[in-house]
């Protein structure tokens, strides 16, 4: 029995390839499937199931493309319903893999249909789950993402409390916790930046299985804290339950360089959005009139599913080089698959045709501490709201705005007004003055390495919850 976790970062996701006697199994597969076809073949294995643990609903995953290229059975759990062909087990169903079993244990609350996976092994013995949302290591799936569903949070909520006693807990503490999800995802609130555990521990140190806790307990703590789910959620869960184009159509659509004229052609008439994902000292320096930056380096497709709310927005790449099939790939894992090409030669060749570039004003946070001390600023902070309640600048004129939110809130700030804008690092706040500035606000300034740096420079800093934080 081979086991592997393929853990993708920037989705804080892992896939599993399980193994035993030339069959293979793969749980929640990414959208690019030929490394499991690839896996399989030289380990000389057929590819038998396809497991999905529940409708992801922050990545597009890849079931579809892998069950048309193997003729594997996609299986969900119960009271899925699908819009192409799938199996649709019992709770306890088995299936043989090789010499093991793996067994459906229908474990709602995250989703309706939500499942985990217990694999059993050649003895006999309860070996490992694989979780999916419904339990993560130091966390539980948020209940709040079903789709279309006439329960409210709380009745979900109630549902996982259910689940995890019922059909998680009562598991030996040696059972090997594989989840869906670790530090970094949307998908919880508290997880831990481990991705593989024992259940043992877990049922110690995960404030959710914790001993006699009861449900109305649970619904209040599980739900505490939890922001709204970010836009392309919703519609990432749909793609997976109704299906979606495969991902070679979308590579070979999007993956096409195109000169100067091709790119501006298709920019005026498209109605295309300009991406740029250089880095942000990149995008500062130079950039095409009313791009859009979000970096390939940084947390690339959340904030593109976040921030970009229209999933068939035709869309325009200016990448650095090397980076135009990983940016197509990593925006097709969010939905994102109408990339219509990449400029040929990069930011270089659009300043060698003679076109229009702009700047980002930049200045570092000490020269923003000496023009603090002369004038009172217009100063936001682009952070989480959590973030910014921690600690943030004590001085009149500071906002949080956060990122998140930036498209709800932009009609609360002024275009006739400058703004200085920071992050934590300086990542986000070039994002934010990139959609202000091409939506018309021309008198911004960003602060370089963000609140890291400005909290070093004698600036008043503060715990004080701001009344004047936007929502």
């Amino acid at each position: 029995m081979k086991i592997e976790q393929i853990y993708t970062g920037c989705l804080a996701q892992g896939a599993y390839y399980i193994e035993s006697n030339g069959e293979v199994a793969i749980i929640d597969p990414l959208r690019e499937t030929q490394q499991y076809v690839d896996k399989a073949n030289k380990e000389q294995a057929t590819i038998k199931y396809i497991f999905e643990t529940h409708f992801h609903a922050d990545f597009v995953s890849g079931h579809l493309d892998l069950a048309k290229k193997t003729g594997a059975t996609i299986i969900f759990g119960p009271g899925a319903e699908t819009g192409y062909e799938s199996y649709i087990a019992k709770d306890n169903e088995v299936f043989k893999l090789g010499n093991v079993s793996i067994k459906v244990l229908h474990t709602p609350g995250h989703t309706l249909e939500s499942s985990t996976y217990l694999l059993i092994d050649e003895h006999g013995k309860d070996y490992a789950i694989f979780s999916g949302d419904t339990l993560f290591l130091g966390d539980v799936g948020r209940p709040d993402l079903a789709i279309k569903s006439n329960l409210t949070k709380e009745d979900l909520a109630a549902m996982l409390y259910d689940s995890l006693r019922n059909k998680i807990m009562p598991l030996s503490d040696d059972v090997i916790v594989y989840p869906a999800h670790g530090a970094g995802s949307a998908c919880g609130k508290n997880l831990s930046k481990e991705t593989v555990g024992v259940l043992g521990e877990q049922k110690k140190s995960n404030y959710a299985l914790r001993a006699n806790m009861s449900k109305e307990e649970f619904v209040k703590e599980v739900l505490e804290g939890i922001p709204p789910p970010p836009q392309y959620f919703a519609k990432n869960a749909m793609m997976n339950k109704a299906g979606y184009d495969s991902f070679e159509t979308v590579l070979k659509k999007g993956n096409i360089p195109l000169d100067v004229d091709e790119f501006e052609a298709i920019a005026n008439h498209e109605g295309a959005l300009v991406l740029d994902v250089r880095h942000q000292n990149e995008f500062v320096k130079a950039h095409i009139p009313n791009s859009i930056f979000i970096g390939i380096d940084g947390a690339f497709a959340p904030w593109v599913g976040a921030l970009i709310t229209d999933l068939k927005q035709p869309i325009l790449l200016v990448t650095p080089t090397g980076k135009e099939k990983e940016t197509v790939t990593r925006l097709s894992r969010v939905g994102y698959d109408h990339t219509l090409g990449y400029l040929k030669g990069g930011i270089q060749a659009w300043k060698d045709a003679g076109k229009d570039i702009e700047t980002l004003d930049s200045i570092s946070a000490k020269e923003l501490a000496e023009r603090v001390k002369k004038h009172e600023l217009n100063i936001l902070d682009v952070r989480k709201e959590g973030e910014f309640e921690s600690t943030h600048l004590e001085v009149n004129g500071v906002k949080n705005f956060p990122l998140d939110f930036i498209n709800n809130n932009m009609n609360q700030i002024d275009k006739n007004k400058a703004y200085y804008i920071h992050c934590a690092g300086g990542y986000r706040s070039v994002i934010a003055a990139s959609i202000l500035k091409a939506r018309g606000f021309d008198q911004l300034v960003n602060i370089e390495g963000g609140f890291d740096e400005l909290k070093n420079t004698g600036i008043p800093t503060s715990n004080y919850v701001c009344p004047t934080t936007l929502k």
